[in-house]
């Protein structure tokens, strides 16, 4: 018997230890070479276990249970021959065998006799019920053997309507009306994604002096920069010119002005970064990744698109490595593609700002006089004020404003 072991692979420096997540295929599953067999779960990311060789898996390590890295998660029997796929039989194929009839069973007289007279004057399971729902019991039986049925009582009620009438209505009045609809629970595994990021948001909250402050910006000359570009955009970059793009390049040339926005804190130092590692929030199945466009300030804004196109991709599919989400100075998150119309987004740590963009929305504003309706966004900048200044964050929103309002400044 040949036995190769499926051991923890490192994903990265820091990582000394993860979590099994959820076993894609079952212990004894025959599986093949290069299959994912396991999804790993890191304080950072969900990472894929890849079976190495095709044969019989044996789980060793169950969903829940922390491993270091090396140690064996399963093995694979490289020996065991690969199940044969069968075709299920057609209807024509399959014969049914009628049941034979069974043979009646012969009452004895006596036992016909006691049964005739336990049945007397006794009701039956439905006739109890609705005896019991209208409240009377003296009730003569024409069943067999001299049985209460539903009939019965129904005649009884007739004969007497005032009493059935009276009865009635007292039980509505004391019967509580029934609601119905499901009360079932549902508890599942929180993930080791999850609880680190639960970790984190609550440390943010207790350890920095975060504040949001807000803006609006007119987007109806995004829009026509859009509606004039997008098809030779598309056609030469392979890739469609969105938002995201532009509110990238807009923050990368707001941050030269302002580099506290793009510093973090230190211990007692204050890190200042002559680049823009940009963080963007992106929603994945294993829940928010933030990966990271890489020198973003150097980049044309058809690069930053083709990036983030790239990276969101990679997340969607549960493929990001940790360095593609490790390193970030300053990040942007859309609220606006669920339909949030304002938001305070919490700062990502140790990044000392954070951009909310929301949805565009029509509305009335002041144009050089007269009143028009114009495309409109709420943009939210969340700070730590410990390295922040309120100057610093307000003039550097407003410097986003100017850019996406005049979108030319930032593309020349």
């Amino acid at each position: 018997m040949s036995i190769v072991e499926i051991k923890i692979p490192s994903p990265g420096e820091s990582i000394t230890e993860v979590e099994i997540g959820n076993w894609l295929k079952a212990d004894g599953d025959y599986v093949l070479i290069d299959e994912t067999i396991c999804e790993i779960e890191t304080d950072k990311a969900t990472l894929p276990l890849i079976a190495e060789s095709a044969g019989r898996l044996k789980i060793l390590l169950q969903e829940g249970e922390t491993a270091g890295i090396g140690d064996v998660a399963c093995s694979i029997d490289t020996d065991a021959e690969q199940p044969k796929i069968t075709s299920t039989p057609t209807s024509s194929e399959v014969i049914v065998k009628s049941e034979e009839p069974s043979e009646r069973a012969t009452i004895p007289d006596e036992a016909s006799s006691a049964s005739a007279s336990y049945a007397a004057g006794h009701p039956s399971p439905a006739a109890r019920k609705m005896m019991a729902e209208q409240g009377t019991t003296d009730v003569s039986g024409s069943g067999p053997g001299g049985r209460i049925t539903t009939q019965d009582v129904e005649m009884h009620l007739q004969q007497n309507p005032d009493y059935a009438a009276s009865t009635t209505e007292t039980k509505l009045e004391a019967t509580p009306p029934v609601v119905s609809g499901s009360r079932s629970i549902k508890r599942e595994r929180m993930s080791r994604l999850r609880r680190k990021l639960a970790e984190r948001l609550v440390a943010v909250k207790n350890e920095t002096a975060m504040l949001t402050t807000f803006n609006e910006v007119d987007m109806h000359a995004i829009f026509e920069l859009r509606s004039q570009s997008k098809e030779a955009f598309l056609e030469k970059f392979n890739i469609k010119l969105g938002y995201m793009g532009l509110f990238t390049k807009a923050c990368t040339e707001a941050l030269k002005d302002f580099p506290a926005v793009n510093a973090q804190i230190d211990g007692d130092q204050i890190v200042y970064h002559d680049y823009v590692d940009m963080g963007i929030a992106v929603s994945a199945p294993k829940g928010l990744m933030v990966p990271v466009v890489r020198n973003a300030e150097s980049l044309s804004l058809a690069q930053i698109e083709i990036e983030i196109g790239r990276l969101a991709k990679r997340a969607r599919e549960n493929k990001l490595s940790i360095d593609e989400m490790e390193g970030g100075t300053f990040s942007i998150t859309n609220g606006g593609v669920f339909g949030s119309m304002l938001s305070t987004p919490i700062l990502n740590p140790p990044q000392s700002a954070i951009l909310g963009m929301h949805n565009i929305v029509e509305r009335p504003m002041a144009v050089e006089g007269k009143v028009e309706i114009r495309p409109v966004m709420y943009l939210a900048l969340s700070y730590d004020h410990r390295i922040v200044d309120g100057q610093q964050s307000v003039s550097f929103l407003v410097r986003v404003k100017e850019f996406l309002e005049n979108p030319t400044r930032m593309l020349i």
